[in-house]
């Protein structure tokens, strides 16, 4: 079997690329990346790629969780960080409203949020846009209290799931993204004709 660690390092070097081309600092991939010359292109570029491996997580968290259920031993270790012991636990495992498995609701939940946010890529002027990145930071917004929650189970069991903790940061940097398209709607500068404006207006800067 595969080392977790590999390919939970194979989660966390795109998902950082993801959070870095939702700063301003990503400015500087354009010249090297055409297609991402905009920064709405960069941030919707990073928003689906942080969104995707949030949804790709929470996939690997229920296949987790089902192998455990055969018996099986994933990625059990002496150490805080522990995967089997966090989603292994039948008291904490399910939501406590519905009993459904956590990585079964992040795989929804991301995937509803990947709906939203490649729509809007596809379609960035239309007038569903804004409403669109609205729902996607209500939606993650909610998503803080259920990390609330996951964490005080960690901290109840003495454990950490780092596949738990890296979908936990997806939701967050998708939180930023969606909050940022929001800001760059309000501020003139999210279609390119606008940007244009808004930097002329602005003295020349971009």
């Amino acid at each position: 079997m595969v080392d977790q660690n590999i390919i939970l390092l194979g989660y966390i070097v795109p998902l950082a690329f993801g959070a870095y081309l939702l700063t301003p600092a990503s400015s500087s991939v354009a010249s090297s990346m055409p297609t991402l010359h905009s920064k709405r292109r960069r941030l919707m570029a990073g928003l689906n790629l942080t969104l995707l491996i949030g949804f790709i997580v929470s996939v690997h968290t229920l296949w987790i969780s089902n192998k455990i259920s055969e018996g099986a031993a994933v990625c059990s270790t002496a150490t805080v960080f522990s995967c089997d012991d966090v989603l292994g636990n039948t008291q904490y495992n399910t939501d406590p409203v519905f009993g459904i498995s956590w990585g079964l609701l992040g795989m929804l939940a991301f995937g509803l949020l990947l709906f939203f946010a490649n729509s809007v890529s596809k379609e960035p002027d239309a007038l569903w846009a804004r409403r669109y990145m609205q729902f996607g930071m209500v939606l993650t917004a909610g998503g803080m209290g259920v990390i609330a929650l996951l964490v005080s189970y960690e901290v109840r069991m003495e454990k950490i799931c780092q596949f738990c903790t890296t979908a936990h940061a997806a939701n967050i940097i998708g939180l930023f993204g969606f909050w940022r398209a929001g800001k760059m709607m309000d501020a003139g500068e999210w279609n390119d004709k606008e940007a244009k404006e808004a930097s002329k207006s602005g003295g020349g800067r971009s």
